[in-house]
């Protein structure tokens, strides 16, 4: 007799925020497959008689179980695998919507009480990711021996529905050889590093024997849920160049050194100053408040605001990062 199992729709949201120069998601703690506690994401069910729209279930739930107030929001993608949530037999089997929100940290930068969660940088989970001082060790130390060993152990092998083989993905995702590095395919890197077996989650979910040993490639997370945040950064970055989404995670009032470390958090990268100004001038991005800032210890800072003008004059009013520094 076939087993029959039903299907259940939750919600999970990647809260994305920047303190000072660190990106940070919330995180909250949570049982793992194996009973020991590890990080996830804020996730609750779909409820279609309280909530008319996945948006307002998302809003919903976050702001109860968080206490937090969402600004911008965007659906990601429905994560939907089997065994996503490590479950066996004939449990339910949960289908997940995720979410990319953005928000600002309050002042003291903890996470509202009685939640059980807690602001965590978002580079603890993607330590590759973060080229902000130099090349992170990570990748030539440990990353890319491992993934140069999978992938000449079959190099032309590619999972159903890619032409590319391993060496081509790979080269294509680190930015190997001839090929330069590309801060938006995070969740291209990620999910090469689980299908060859070198993150905890690929262990835990039966990809490689239990208890082999694998190097400390960042913190895992429950279920499926780094895969999530790989999406929510990717697409982050990929919307800074096309859409104003970085002043989402601004106070209303800001100096362009606070809009440049942002917009360089979010990226992983440094920026040239004068060309970033340009370009945020050039956009019409911003406007002058005509106040200062202080707060550098150094000479008065201009502040500026948000020009909200620039959505009605160009539809793609993003910051272009240019080159690198």
């Amino acid at each position: 007799m076939a087993v029959r199992t039903s299907i259940e729709i939750g919600l999970s949201a990647v809260i994305v925020a920047v303190d000072g120069t660190t990106p940070k998601i919330f995180a909250v703690r949570q049982p793992g497959s194996d009973g020991e506690e590890v990080d996830g994401l804020p996730l609750g069910p779909f409820d279609p008689l309280r909530h008319r729209t996945l948006e307002i279930g998302l809003r919903s739930f976050v702001e109860d179980q968080t206490g937090l107030s969402l600004g911008y929001v965007e659906q990601l993608y429905t994560f939907g695998d089997r065994g996503r949530q490590a479950r066996r037999g004939d449990a339910d089997h949960v289908a997940s919507v995720g979410y990319l929100a953005l928000t600002r940290i309050a002042d003291g930068h903890d996470a509202p009480e009685g939640t059980g969660g807690h602001w965590r940088p978002w580079y603890d989970f993607f330590p590759w990711e973060d080229f902000r001082e130099d090349r992170p060790p990570i990748l030539d130390d440990a990353i890319l021996p491992a993934l140069r060993a999978w992938s000449t152990a079959d190099p032309l092998a590619a999972p159903p529905g890619r032409a590319l083989g391993r060496r081509e993905r790979l080269r294509l995702a680190f930015g190997t050889g001839d090929v330069p590095w590309d801060e938006e395919r995070v969740l291209d890197r990620y999910e090469l590093l689980y299908e060859a077996g070198l993150v905890v989650e690929a262990q835990r979910d039966g990809r490689v024997p239990a208890g082999a040993t694998l190097p400390v490639l960042g913190a895992p997370m429950r279920h499926d849920h780094r895969r999530i945040l790989a999406t929510a950064i990717s697409r982050l970055r990929s919307k800074l160049k096309y859409r104003p989404v970085v002043f989402e995670l601004l106070p209303p009032e800001f100096t362009l050194t606070e809009l440049q470390q942002t917009v360089e958090a979010i990226a992983g990268r440094h920026v040239h100053k004068q060309n970033f100004r340009r370009v945020v001038d050039a956009g019409g991005l911003v406007e002058a408040t005509g106040t200062t800032s202080v707060a550098t210890g150094g000479r008065p800072a201009a502040r500026f605001r948000f020009r909200r003008n620039v959505l009605l004059e160009r539809p793609g009013a993003g910051v272009r990062l240019g080159s690198r520094t």
